[in-house]
């Protein structure tokens, strides 16, 4: 009679697999269903502090909370330092870069060290980035 008491090792890599899977889902997840749990005064008095419509924070946060991180990136690659930007500027470019639909452009760039040289290609922030360059590059006026 066989032991039932025991998997096959097969078994045991499809349940390791669904499992990961849960995991990457979980993590990956985690946060977008928060606007859901918020009534919608709620998400209006939120997307007003920050300047957006309600529609456009329900679009940002489902992308995730690092769906802007690339924008910091390119922040330093540009030698611009994004603590010292108008948080009401660096907000507006936040959200160009959540919805921007460059991002394995920008990143490829980026790894390869010629974002800032071809970010007026694929960025949908590059007029800002201009005017911030240029900002930086005059001299201290009073």
């Amino acid at each position: 009679m066989p032991d039932t008491t025991t998997r096959p090792p097969v078994a045991d890599f499809v349940f390791g697999a669904i499992a990961n899977w849960v995991n990457w889902y979980r993590s990956h997840s985690a946060g977008r269903n928060d606007l859901a749990r918020c009534s919608p005064d709620e998400v209006k008095a939120m997307a007003k502090d920050l300047g957006l419509s309600p529609r456009e924070l329900r679009a940002i946060a489902a992308k995730g909370p690092r769906a802007a991180e690339l924008l910091l990136k390119l922040l330093g690659a540009l030698g611009i330092d994004a603590a010292k930007l108008d948080p009401a500027i660096l907000r507006d470019m936040q959200r160009l870069c959540s919805a921007c639909e460059s991002k394995g452009r920008c990143e490829r760039e980026l790894a390869h060290g010629s974002a800032a040289a071809h970010f007026h290609e694929f960025c949908p922030n590059a007029l800002t980035l201009d005017a911030l360059i240029e900002r930086q590059a005059l001299p201290f006026q009073r």
